[in-house]
């Protein structure tokens, strides 16, 4: 068990490790969920008076799609960095390694789960200082373990991606796979407001599960209610798309 930590340990020091050393690769990661917060403000902030809105101010309402994207282009980001390490021939060493695939997994998947607080961060520095009412304590914790949890599920999906493909070519892929689940979700208006078609899918879509989840305490309060099905959509997805990932390294011929 301790041999395994210190694996995981270092596995997730190296990713983090790219954000001091890259960090012009991290940047655009950081900044486009608050860009996109703003532009989106700007230009539907009157969607608010709606009736039926659930939310009284547009930025409170939009705020937690950000930290949904900024956790979905982190977890991208995690394959992608996999495949260049693929193509360097980086990773077919790690494979030689005497250390369990699951544990290669959970370093490679740790790292991106710590790197989604960053984007999450800065994003609500800015709109805490535009005036987004505060969520409290409680709400921000419960935020945090949500966005961490998508972001491990989105590393193990483009890490499936970049086993099966092995190029970072591989790239849109695993973005547009992340971008479009958070997409098809109540991302900008309320259930109730969706188009027919739209409400089916967000219905079925376990990342709806995961960004009312988040929603909480930025609209309306934090309850079990809308606690317990973001846990286990997130549970689903990580077992998954781990278990995938998983299988992918042990393909690998190693």
């Amino acid at each position: 068990m301790r041999d395994d930590l210190r694996t995981i340990g270092a596995l997730m020091r190296r990713g983090l490790n790219e954000i001091l050393r890259v960090p012009a690769g991290a940047i655009p990661g950081v900044l486009a969920p608050t860009i996109f917060m703003l532009g989106l403000s700007a230009a539907f902030a009157e969607a608010a008076r709606l009736p039926g809105f659930s939310a009284d101010d547009f930025r409170t309402f939009i705020v937690p799609v950000g930290m949904l994207q900024g956790a979905g282009f982190t977890g991208a980001a995690t394959g992608i960095n996999l495949a260049r390490d693929i193509e360097q021939g980086w990773f077919d060493r790690l494979m030689l390694a005497p250390a369990k695939r699951p544990v290669l997994l959970a370093g490679v998947v740790g790292s991106a789960c710590l790197r989604c607080l960053l984007p999450a961060s800065f994003l609500l520095i800015v709109a805490f200082g535009l005036g987004v009412s505060w969520p409290g304590v409680g709400a921000l914790a419960l935020a945090a373990l949500l966005i961490m949890g998508l972001a491990a599920a989105a590393a193990c999906y483009a890490t499936v991606l970049a086993l099966r493909f092995r190029t970072q070519q591989a790239a849109p892929l695993m973005q547009v796979g992340t971008f479009v689940a958070v997409l098809f979700t109540t991302a900008y208006v309320p259930r109730e407001l969706l188009a027919d078609w739209l409400r089916a899918i967000a219905d079925v879509n376990p990342v709806t599960h995961v960004l009312e989840g988040v929603r909480q305490g930025f609209v309306g309060d934090v309850t079990w209610a809308a606690t317990w099905p973001a846990l286990l959509a997130l549970a689903g997805l990580v077992a998954v798309f781990g278990a995938l990932a998983v299988r992918g390294m042990r393909r690998q011929g190693f």
